[in-house]
């Protein structure tokens, strides 16, 4: 259900974004950049996170750490993120599949800058072993509500 989540979605705000799907998993950013051909950095992670009892979505590149002292000044406060159960249950996708597109339940969604330095990247679409290519200030476009510094990129 959640892949046609994504589907529907897509072809109703970007039906040019093609839904790539895959024979092997796409569940880890590993397993995503293997399947893909791509370097991990390019892989679009969506993280469910809790601040301050708000619940959102952060989208940063795949090599990227959630970074407790920048996500607090961009949030006010402390991230916890979601287990899978809650995330499947907000989102509709599971663990592995989830992404900004298709939701069960609107969710705010924010983009890390982590993702500006590529030309395109690779979020999950809903589904252990599906994704779809955008650029970085697209993806923010069509689902965020802004650009945040949260994450620390690899040294």
């Amino acid at each position: 259900m959640s892949l046609e989540s994504v589907r529907a979605w897509l072809a109703a705000h970007a039906p040019d974004l093609p839904i790539i799907e895959v024979a092997t998993s796409t569940a880890t950013v590993a397993e995503a950049a293997g399947a893909l051909g791509v370097e991990p950095a390019r892989i679009a992670k969506t993280l469910a996170v809790r601040v301050n009892g708000e619940v959102f979505l952060l989208v940063a590149r795949g090599d990227a750490r959630l970074d407790n002292g920048k996500a607090k000044a961009a949030f006010g406060g402390r991230p916890r993120m979601l287990g899978p159960e809650e995330t499947l249950a907000l989102t509709g996708h599971p663990v592995g599949g989830v992404c900004p597109f298709g939701l069960a339940s609107p969710l705010p969604v924010y983009c890390d800058v982590s993702l500006k330095g590529y030309a395109t990247v690779f979020p999950a679409a809903g589904s252990l072993n599906s994704s779809v290519e955008v650029a970085p200030d697209r993806l923010a476009a069509l689902v965020s509500r802004g650009w945040v510094d949260a994450c620390r990129p690899p040294d």
